[in-house]
């Protein structure tokens, strides 16, 4: 939940606690904003001039710490993307203290109420995001796209880029992208459906204020303009992906498919949603069909973020083909360098190759270290979002203690079952025995606490 409409704050002290008890980081250390002051003054002086390319962004309205622009043109029947990434590491030195801090942070962490970002906001809102003020330090990918939507990288450089616009998904419109934008995006769908991709891009939750005082879990549809930007991470990130692997380094993204039994619970909480899912059709394949925009098939997408098994960092491997089974391909993470430690390397590691370099032995021995820093960091944020959950959940029942709710059986935990409230986007353990997944019951709500983030529900014996 990224999110929430909460005028009354009921929720603020709940996010506090969240923040204390995750150790979210709430400032940076002297020092460190020190160094992130001089490194914002250092001009640029390895990058050649491509100013007069006509980049453009498309990220939130809200947003200042710009990772990506871009540029499309034509190339035959071929796209290119010029896919310009924010120079982190001409700003950061290894084993600076600005550095130092971001491997102990790994990653920004986000709550509804705010960010706690990777590097410090004169550089990360300032002088290395490539907002439309003035020219910005970049590397630009340039990725080829196919007819089929397949990808090859066909360079890398440092350059000194300006921003055209800075473009908000809820306001951008058609004639202000590049063309070759949609046919772009269109292609890279197509090649998603013929590798058999399962990528699970959920809507945003928020918790909404109703009028008679209580709230619920609502969701923002993912809108098109997203999902079709989307698509050029995607195009860079396996095209970078394929030229580490082809050049036997590298840092990827890797995950393995949920086993039977979580299939088997999603199957159940698909059912306590009201939602078809015949029997011959897989998980692949069911959840491409799945629209966002409706509200139950929204938390069916959660359920399904959240039962996966989860993405995590791998090193290059001699002898291994590191796999995203979600991607169905090889893919890395290389765009968000203000927002990921270990885009930084991937982005140093992929300028070396493109230009027949040797990768820096610091990204190197970075890699190794990653996995396990990137996995801490995204195991926090994790923990993170799903405290926010429980939260907004226990917010959201507060005051209908003693009401009946139809439920699902979902899953075994201990001493009991996990359970999905029919029709609404609540998952509970209760305690319970002589239920099989995909039960129906009624379970009546003890009660509903805020300030521990929990829910309490008994099952009503059958009549």
């Amino acid at each position: 939940m990224k999110s929430l409409v909460d005028p009354s704050q009921v929720l603020g002290a709940g996010l506090q606690s969240i923040r204390t008890e995750f150790h979210v980081p709430e400032a940076f250390p002297p020092e460190v904003l020190a160094a992130a002051e001089a490194a914002a003054k250092r001009v640029p002086d390895s990058h050649v001039d491509r100013t007069a390319m006509p980049f453009v962004t498309l990220d939130p309205a809200s947003s200042t710490d710009l990772d990506q622009a871009f540029s499309i043109e034509t190339s035959g029947d071929d796209i290119l993307l010029h896919y310009a990434i924010a120079d982190v590491a001409w700003f950061v030195a290894d084993g600076d203290p600005i550095d130092g801090e971001a491997w102990n942070r790994g990653e920004t962490f986000y709550l509804p109420d705010g960010r706690a970002g990777l590097y410090p906001p004169v550089l990360s809102e300032g002088a290395a995001s490539l907002l439309p003020e003035g020219p910005r330090p970049a590397i630009i990918f340039t990725v080829r796209v196919g007819g089929d939507g397949a990808v090859k990288l066909d360079g890398a450089e440092r350059a000194l880029i300006r921003s055209r616009a800075k473009l908000a998904y809820d306001s951008v419109q058609p004639k202000d992208l590049p063309d070759g934008f949609d046919e772009l995006a269109r292609r890279m769908a197509e090649n998603e459906k013929r590798r058999g991709a399962s990528r699970v891009d959920p809507p945003e939750q928020q918790v909404e204020r109703l009028a008679n005082g209580r709230y619920r879990l609502a969701f923002r549809p993912r809108l098109k303009s997203e999902a079709d930007n989307a698509a050029l991470s995607l195009a860079a990130n396996m095209a970078i992906a394929d030229a580490m692997l082809a050049h036997h380094t590298g840092l990827f993204r890797v995950m393995s498919e949920p086993d039977e039994a979580r299939v088997k619970g999603l199957r159940n909480a698909a059912r306590a949603l009201g939602l078809d899912w015949p029997e011959t059709v897989s998980l692949r394949d069911y959840q491409r069909t799945l629209d966002p925009a409706d509200p139950q098939q929204a938390a069916l997408m959660l359920d399904i973020r959240h039962a996966g098994n989860g993405a995590s960092y791998q090193p290059y491997r001699e002898g291994e083909t590191p796999w995203h089974e979600a991607m169905a391909a090889t893919y890395a993470h290389a765009t968000a360098p203000l927002r990921r430690l270990a885009d930084r390397y991937v982005v140093r590691c992929t300028l070396a190759i493109a230009n027949g370099q040797p990768v820096p032995q610091a990204v190197t021995d970075a890699f190794a270290r990653l996995s396990k820093v990137m996995g801490r960091a995204d195991g926090r944020a994790s923990q993170i979002d799903h405290a926010v959950i429980d939260l907004a959940e226990a917010v959201m029942l507060t005051g209908r203690e003693g009401e009946t709710f139809r439920a699902i059986v979902t899953d075994f935990v201990d001493n009991g079952v996990r359970v999905q409230l029919a029709g609404m986007p609540v998952v509970a353990n209760i305690k319970a025995n002589g239920f099989r997944q995909g039960d129906r019951l009624s379970v009546k709500l003890v009660s509903a606490d805020p300030n521990q983030r929990r829910v309490v529900f008994d099952p009503v014996p059958a009549p």
